[in-house]
Parts: C-alpha cells; sequence; structure tokens
C-alpha cells in the first residue's frame, strides 16, 4: 500500500469549523497581508499539543475561498512528519507544486527544478505535522522556496515550539476549547443522526465526560461517537465511572478519551483498528488496499457467507469512520489516523506488532506476529535473520510511505519460507534483489496475500498454485513477467488478481475457473476468441477492467460472451486493440463494439485504437446514464464524433488522435443543452481537425479546456472559437499553430497568465472578464495579431520583459506598459487603454506603426504620447474617456492621418482647439455637461452634419 501520490487532489468538502473560526480568520488575515518586500516567504507556525486540530484548522484555510483574495499563483499541500529527510521532503514539495511524480535522487537538481517552478511566482505551502528540530536541515529545504515572489507564505503544523524557532517563524498558539466550545463538539458527534435526547440527568453526565476530555477536540469527538452509539443513562454513568480515566499519564501517553473509545468497540473492529499499528503516522490509507489486508487476516466473518468479505470490509471501515478512528485527509480518496490513535493502536497491539525505527533495537522478537518497515529504514537493517526465529509470524509488510525506493532482503528466502509456515500477508514488493520466487513458497499453505509488486521476477513457479487458500495477488509493475503458472486455476479461491504494466499478453487456460475473482485489472483476449471471451463472461467482476487485444475477435458474436452488460459492479473498463490495427472489415468492428456493451453503472470508459469508422449508439443514447469519465484514444478511422454531450453526468472528456476528423458540428452536441456536467474537456495530436463549431448554450460549467498538437484547428468568422465559461481553472491550448481566435469570457478566476506565443496566427484574442489574468507572456513577434481585448480583468498588472497589449479595459492593477510594443506586435491595428487608473507611464518608442483605432481614457497616457502621437501615419480613429481636461486637444499633436474623434464622459470640458482637429471628417461628444462652444473657426470642413453628433452637452452656443 502506498500513501497518496503528489498529484492527489486536495479534499474541498470538510466538514465545518465551528469551534475555530476565530484562529482560521487570524491565519487566513496573515495571508492576505500586504508584503514588505522580503526575500523569504513568510512563515507562521502552528503550535499545539496532539489532538487540538492543527491539521483539521490549516486544511479549512487551505480550502478557505477567501483567500482567492491573496492571488497566489500556487498552492500545495505536503505532510512531513517524523522523518523529516532533506532530500525527500524537498521532492515532496516538487511534486505537490508540479502535480508529477518525481524520481531524482540528486538534491542539487531537486532544488535546481524546484527553484525554477517558483522563481517570480507568489506560492502559498502547507507544511504539515513538522517534527524536526535541525536548522541547517530546515534551511537546505528552504533554500529553493527563497526564489518565490515578495508574499510567498509557507503555514506550518507542529506540536513544538522549538520547530517553529527553528524555522524563524510566526508562532500562532492553538489553545485547549473553552467549556462551552467542548460541549458544542460533543454533543455534535454525541447525537449526530440520534434520535436521543438529552435529559437534565444526561446533560449532567455529558458535561462531567467532556471535562475529562481537557479541552481535546480529537477527544471529545470520539468519545461524543462512542456515547452516540449508547441511549441508557446507566451506559454514560459506566463510562464517565471508568477506571480508565486514571490511566497513569506517567505510564504513556494514551489520552484516557481514546482508550475509552477502543475498549467499547466491538471485537471485530478491535482487530481491524490495532493491524492499523503497523502502518507509519501520517500514512495515507486506500480503504479498498486496508480492506483486503483485513481480508487476508481472516477479520471480515460475515454469518452464514450472507455478504462478500469486501462488503463486510466496507461496513466496518465506515463504522470506524463514523467513530472517528479514521479521518478523511486533505486528499480525496485517502483517508488518515490521528498520531494518537496510531499511538494507541501500537500500544495495544504492541505484544504482537513489530515495525521497525519504532520499536527499540534492532532485534526481532521471537513473539513478533507482525513486521513492517518503511522502505527508506530497511537498506541500513541487517536484522532480518531474526525473523526465521519468530516462527508465528502472520505479516510481513514493506511500506511505502513517501518514495518508492528499491530496498534489500539481506537473507535467504528460502529459509524465510521453509521456518515460516503461517504468514498469511507477505509481500516483496519493491524489494530489488527478488529476481526468482523459490519453490517453498508452496509451502505457505495459510498465506492469503501476496504481493511482488516491483520487482524483477519473470516468472513464477509452479508451485505457486498450491496456495490453495491464496486469496490476494499482486504482480504490478513486474517489467521482466511474461505469463502466469499452467496450473493457475487451481487457485480457486482467488479474489483479487492485478498485472498492470507487465510483459503478459495471455491469461492462462481454464481460467474462468477462478469463480470467486472479484478484481481484475487485465483480461487479454486469445486468438481463440470465443472461448477467451466465455472465460471473462462467468467472472463477476467489481471495480476497474482492462480488456486486451481486442482485435483478436473474429466474430463479433463471440463479444457477446463477455458480459459486460450484465456486470454491474463495473465502475472502471477500458476497451484495447492493438495499435496501429488495420481493419478488414469497419462494420465488423462497429459490431464488435457493439455487443461490448457495459452495464449502465459504468462511471469511467475508455477505448482505445478501435478501428472502425463510427461508434456505437449505447456510447450516447442513455445507456451510460451514469458514466463520469471518458477517453476516445487513437480511433484513426473515425469520421465523426456521435453525440457526446447527451451524456448527461461526464465530467470529463478526453479525445487523442482522431486522424479522420476535419470538422467537430452539430452532431457533437446532440441538444441545444449538452455537456451539462462537463468540467474538463481534452483534444489532442488531432493532424486533420480545421474547424470547431462551438455552440454558445454548451460547456456551462467547464473549468479546464486543453488543446495539443492540433496544427490545422483555425476559426473563420462565422466559427469563432467563443468559449462562455463557468470559472476556468486552466486553459492549456499549445501547438495549434493555425489558431486565428480566442474569445475567453466570464469567470476564469484562476486563470493568471495567458501564452501568447502558443498562438502565432490569431487575429483577434479577447480575454474578458478574468478575474484574476495578471499578464500575458510573450517573447516572440506576433505578424498577424491585429486586435486584442483584455476587459474587465482587474489584476491584469503587466507584461512579462518583452511583453505589451492593445486592449485593456477595467484592468485596475496595471501601472506600466512596456517597451517594443511595435516589435512585438507590428499588425497591430487597435488599441485601448480604458478604466486602468494606476497606469504611470508609456516608454517613449511610440505605438506600433500600424494602429488605426486608438481607445484612451487617461489624460496621462496622452501626454506621455504627445511626442510620439503625431509620427503615427496609419492612426485613423481616435476614442477617448473620462478626461480631466477643459480644452481638447491642447498641447498633444495628432497625426494627419486622424479622421474621426469620438470623446466620451468628460465633465470639465468646456471646448475644442481646431488647430488640432482641421483635419477631421468625423466628430463625436457624448456626456460632456461643462462643454460650452465649438471653437471660434467653427468645424473642419470636412466634417458634414451627418458626421457630427453632440448628445449630452447642455450648453452649446
Amino acid at each position: 500500500m502506498n500513501s497518496p501520490d503528489a498529484k492527489s487532489k486536495l479534499n474541498p468538502n470538510l466538514k465545518p469549523l465551528l469551534p475555530r473560526d476565530a484562529d482560521k480568520d487570524i491565519i487566513i488575515n496573515w495571508l492576505k497581508s500586504e508584503t514588505h518586500n522580503s526575500k523569504q516567504p513568510s512563515i507562521l507556525s502552528i503550535v499545539g499539543m496532539g489532538g487540538l486540530g492543527k491539521t483539521t484548522l490549516a486544511q479549512h484555510v487551505y480550502n478557505d475561498p477567501k483567500i482567492h483574495d491573496a492571488k497566489f499563483d500556487i498552492k500545495a499541500w505536503v505532510c512531513v512528519s517524523d522523518h523529516f529527510h532533506v532530500l525527500t521532503v524537498t521532492r515532496t514539495i516538487l511534486e505537490a507544486i508540479t502535480n508529477q511524480k518525481d524520481d531524482s535522487e540528486n538534491l542539487e537538481m531537486v532544488h535546481k527544478k524546484l527553484k525554477e517552478k517558483l522563481s517570480g511566482r507568489k506560492f502559498f505551502l502547507v507544511l504539515d505535522d513538522v517534527w524536526n528540530e535541525r536548522r541547517e536541515e530546515w534551511e537546505v529545504v528552504r533554500t529553493p522556496l527563497s526564489y518565490g515572489a515578495p508574499g510567498s507564505r509557507i503555514l506550518v503544523t507542529t506540536r513544538g515550539e522549538n520547530v517553529a524557532s527553528n524555522m524563524r517563524s510566526k508562532v500562532h498558539l492553538l489553545e485547549q476549547l473553552g467549556e462551552d466550545e467542548c460541549w458544542n463538539v460533543f454533543e455534535n458527534h454525541a447525537l449526530k443522526d440520534n434520535d436521543l435526547e438529552l435529559n437534565d440527568e444526561l446533560k449532567e453526565i455529558g458535561r462531567r465526560i467532556v471535562e475529562k476530555c481537557k479541552g481535546l477536540p480529537l477527544a471529545l469527538k470520539t468519545i461524543g461517537c462512542l456515547l452516540r452509539t449508547k441511549s441508557s443513562i446507566s451506559d454514560w454513568k459506566s463510562i464517565l465511572e471508568s477506571e480508565i480515566w486514571e490511566l497513569p499519564k506517567e505510564k504513556n501517553e494514551i489520552i484516557p478519551a481514546l482508550f475509552m473509545s477502543y475498549r467499547y468497540l466491538p471485537s471485530h473492529l478491535k482487530k481491524c483498528f490495532t493491524y492499523c499499528a503497523l502502518f507509519p503516522k501520517d500514512y495515507g490509507f486506500v480503504k479498498e488496499e486496508l480492506i483486503l489486508l483485513w481480508m487476508a487476516q481472516n477479520f471480515l466473518q460475515s454469518p452464514q457467507q450472507i455478504r462478500h468479505p469486501e462488503e463486510v470490509g466496507e461496513q466496518y471501515f465506515n463504522d470506524l469512520l463514523s467513530r472517528s478512528f479514521f479521518q478523511q485527509s486533505s486528499f480525496v480518496g485517502i483517508f488518515v489516523m490521528h498520531d494518537l490513535l496510531n499511538d494507541l493502536a501500537k500500544y495495544v497491539f504492541s505484544d504482537f506488532c513489530f515495525r521497525l525505527n519504532i520499536d527499540k533495537g534492532q532485534c526481532i522478537p521471537k513473539t513478533t506476529r507482525n513486521f513492517s518497515f518503511e522502505l527508506c529504514d530497511a537498506k541500513s537493517f541487517y536484522g532480518f535473520e531474526g525473523l526465521i526465529d519468530a516462527k508465528r509470524l502472520r505479516s510481513f509488510l514493506p511500506i511505502s510511505q513517501y518514495e518508492r525506493s528499491q530496498w534489500h532482503f539481506k537473507i535467504s528466502i528460502h529459509d524465510l519460507f521453509s521456518k515460516i509456515k503461517f504468514l498469511r500477508v507477505l509481500s516483496f514488493s519493491f524489494c530489488s534483489n527478488l529476481r526468482e520466487v523459490p519453490d517453498s513458497i508452496g509451502d505457505l499453505k495459510h498465506l492469503h496475500s501476496l504481493d511482488l509488486s516491483y520487482t524483477n521476477i519473470q516468472k513464477l513457479p509452479d508451485s505457486i498454485c498450491l496456495l490453495y487458500n491464496l486469496l490476494i495477488l499482486k504482480l504490478n509493475y513486474c517489467l521482466r513477467l511474461k505469463e502466469l503458472p499452467l496450473n493457475f486455476h487451481k487457485l480457486t479461491k482467488l479474489r483479487c488478481l492485478e498485472f498492470k504494466h507487465t510483459k503478459l499478453t495471455k491469461m492462462p487456460m481454464l481460467f474462468g475457473q477462478l469463480k470467486n475473482l472479484q478484481v481484475l485489472s487485465m483480461f487479454f483476449i486469445d486468438r481463440n476468441s470465443e472461448l477467451s471471451t466465455k472465460q471473462i463472461g462467468g467472472l463477476n467482476l467489481h471495480g476497474s477492467l482492462s480488456i486486451k487485444e481486442l482485435q483478436n475477435i473474429v466474430n463479433p458474436l463471440d463479444a457477446l460472451e463477455t458480459n459486460l452488460k450484465t456486470k454491474q459492479h463495473l465502475v472502471k473498463l477500458e476497451l484495447e486493440w492493438k495499435s496501429n490495427n488495420i481493419p478488414d472489415d469497419p462494420r465488423k468492428e462497429r459490431e464488435v463494439l457493439e455487443n461490448l456493451q457495459p452495464s449502465n453503472h459504468l462511471e469511467c470508459l475508455s477505448i482505445r485504437n478501435y478501428s472502425g469508422t463510427e461508434f456505437p449508439n449505447w456510447l450516447f443514447n442513455n445507456s451510460l446514464s451514469n458514466l463520469v469519465f471518458l477517453e476516445l484514444e487513437d480511433c484513426k478511422y473515425c469520421l465523426c464524433f456521435p453525440s457526446l454531450g447527451l451524456l448527461s453526468l461526464l465530467k470529463t472528456l478526453k479525445i487523442v488522435g482522431f486522424d479522420g476528423i476535419v470538422s467537430i458540428g452539430a452532431e457533437f452536441y446532440g441538444s441545444n443543452s449538452s455537456f451539462a456536467c462537463l468540467e474538463n474537456l481534452a483534444f489532442s495530436n488531432m493532424k486533420e481537425w480545421e474547424e470547431w463549431e462551438c455552440e454558445t448554450t454548451s460547456f456551462p460549467r467547464l473549468k479546464w479546456l486543453y488543446v495539443d498538437e492540433c496544427p490545422k484547428l483555425k476559426a473563420e468568422t462565422h466559427r469563432r472559437l467563443k468559449f462562455h465559461l463557468c470559472p476556468l481553472v486552466n486553459i492549456p491550448i499549445i501547438h495549434c499553430d493555425f489558431l486565428e481566435y480566442v474569445k475567453i469570457e466570464g469567470g476564469c478566476d484562476s486563470l493568471t497568465i495567458f501564452p501568447l506565443d502558443f498562438f502565432p496566427k490569431l487575429h483577434p484574442l479577447e480575454l474578458v472578464r478574468c478575474q484574476n489574468l495578471r499578464r500575458i507572456s510573450q517573447e516572440q513577434t506576433h505578424n498577424h495579431l491585429m486586435e486584442l481585448f483584455i476587459v474587465h480583468c482587474p489584476q491584469f498588472e503587466s507584461f512579462l520583459s518583452e511583453g505589451s497589449s492593445a486592449s485593456l479595459v477595467g484592468a485596475e492593477n496595471l501601472k506600466l506598459l512596456l517597451k517594443l510594443m511595435q516589435v512585438l506586435f507590428p499588425s497591430l491595428t487597435l488599441l485601448g487603454i480604458v478604466d486602468c487608473p494606476k497606469v504611470e507611464m508609456y516608454l517613449d518608442e511610440g505605438l506600433p506603426l500600424n494602429v488605426k483605432h486608438l481607445c484612451l481614457s487617461s489624460f496621462k497616457l496622452i501626454a506621455s504620447l504627445r511626442e510620439t502621437l503625431d509620427s503615427n501615419t496609419c492612426l485613423e480613429r481616435l476614442s477617448i474617456e473620462n478626461l480631466d481636461v477643459e480644452c481638447f486637444p491642447g498641447e498633444v499633436l495628432l497625426p494627419n492621418s486622424l479622421t474621426s474623434v469620438h470623446i466620451y464622459d468628460c465633465p470639465n470640458l468646456k471646448t475644442l482647439d481646431y488647430k488640432g482637429l482641421c483635419h477631421l471628417s468625423s466628430l463625436a461628444l457624448y456626456d460632456c455637461p461643462r462643454f460650452e462652444c465649438l471653437p471660434a473657426e467653427g468645424l473642419p470642413k470636412f466634417i458634414s452634419a451627418g458626421e457630427r453628433l453632440l448628445t449630452g452637452c447642455s450648453v452649446i452656443r
């Protein structure tokens, strides 16, 4: 089992944080406070004893919408824990920031990557559960963090003030809860989903129990959850008067309320909870993985075997979750156990559990039943031979917490197998020197779970088929493994088989006899497709399944034998043909896919290398009513898309490698209100795609748009790419060299930088109401760009060192327009700068030479252009507004090419200067209430009555 990857998404669905609102506001105000240009990021440490809710508070701060006001370019969460290894922590920060796995073992390289990612960018980083007190190690970690932009923040949670001091951090001490706050927390958990009403006697008992929790939220939650299952006064009194409250503190650090909650657990839940003592603190549990381990230990029992073990495990886990023995972590789908509960599990299970580097000494006691170690600890451990004397050992479990490093087993594996006969859980995952599994593994008759993932084995011995009690077999990332044993079908109790990323290309004969199999990572269709499909058809599979080599199905009727439509417990399905498969008959290919119709319970579907020309109707006719994820990849012969917009719950759509698609039109949508729930949309490697008709009512919830390697994509005037979106999270549109028009309008709250260089053929670009857009990145000349609109983007500040702009409206933070506009925008014909009150100067290179229409709303801008404006021979139209002048144009010299002037909302304008306007042919004034008279010379002779407009000018002589 592995901890969550850095790319795991943070969980936004946290429970309310009622007792800590004041603390949260203080921290949020710190995040939003003005920076003083310090080169180092500001650090704040939440300090308090275990169980006070430091991590929970940090989670709520991290997810609070109010921190959007702080305008962080990067947010990242890293759990540090008590293993503070400089390389590991730094690499984990890098992975959290990039959302990508990094395997670098060189600290200098990791520092360089992190520096590049953070340079000039304002970041917010949470370092959760820090224990390290060695200042010199922290200084090494902090080095690349100092390259972030001013205003960057690091929030730390720790139990020790020494930790905060060594990090040179501000301190926010988290206090124990007050009396009323304690009662509210207790009552919220004790009465949740419960019809129990507290009479005066129960309230009095409850308040006395609350006093014993000493203001610790964790203690209040767990004891409240316990009392939720007790309804009588005698039960509450029994808990109040328990001797556990008087547990001697000098004997251990276990909080009595937690011990009490454990004491009252049913016996089956006690076993499941204490088994978690094998895992390190802050470990990220995946529910399904933990349930498999419980299953292997025979913890999951159902009377008369009415329910499957997986269902029983689900109930046990949820029971422990509801009692606060587990809690949802910051990452979606990952659960954690509080440090103090981990201590409790270890305390209770200490006689039967040995966790390397936690238990003192290097000698493994003979009484050890369960042995675990983190991969990083095994590198320097030479005491594995002690395991041979632990003859009642049931679990041997290497654990990958933050890294995927290899470890070396320093004794004979054969000796281990020959001496230890009672193993139920055995894992050699990531063992670097395991190249061959000895035949003696067949002697482990009690073995229920075997994990050989990430090893160098090439085959399994035939003796493995003697493990008649085996329930779980994992062979993931055994990159040299080519086949499974011939008698594999004899493992009739097998419930879980995983072999992702191996060299396996076929299934063993009689595989269909494994009737108890619930989890199967993938299945290969043999050339005898009828027999092959029947084997999978008889299995009641759950979870995820990938079916490969579908080109081997000759008769489309054989595809029906898979019975996918009846497999209601499958939630994720991948259908894959061989790459570069050339079809003999596209109609046959369609019939095969038609007969592979899955159940309507399916949530995720991927189809790869399909060689038909069209898709079956079940993909869009409401047969997949629960589908939320769809990936269509390398379907090179498809000529048009089905009406995917009719998939009403679809949230993510990825389309890759459709060589036959030239245009996407109405058929893609299927209705006027299509893609109602779609949040993520990606197109990639569409070599012939030219046109996209975007329906304005489609994509109402789109947050992420990705377009890559679509070299012919363009947009005609009547087919413009307009995205009327809800707040966008990300818009990577790259390598679309022929895209001519992009408009992004509405929300776009997380778009901070627009990469103009990705669009060398853009004519107009419009960015409207992008609330956090700060700049446009540009280093190349853009000969084609003629119109660029930035409208009501209040945070827009500037361009990068070689960037510039065209039309700016409502960019309240814009201060400086930089140089090189003539070089970078030689074809620009329209330039507008409106409602940008902080603009201070415009450097003297002047306007791009081809600008024909100029819109301004600041006299500073006009004044700064006075030396160069008259030299522009192309300027034809000038629009100005909100100028605080009495006479226009005054000292500003207008070019002779200018033919039209429009003046708006100038409250102090009284008169016009004929000398500067004599060459005009059109003049308009709007809402200039103090305007008194036209020039004494009259209007320029080229202005006809029809080209003159004066409105909102109340006094005219």
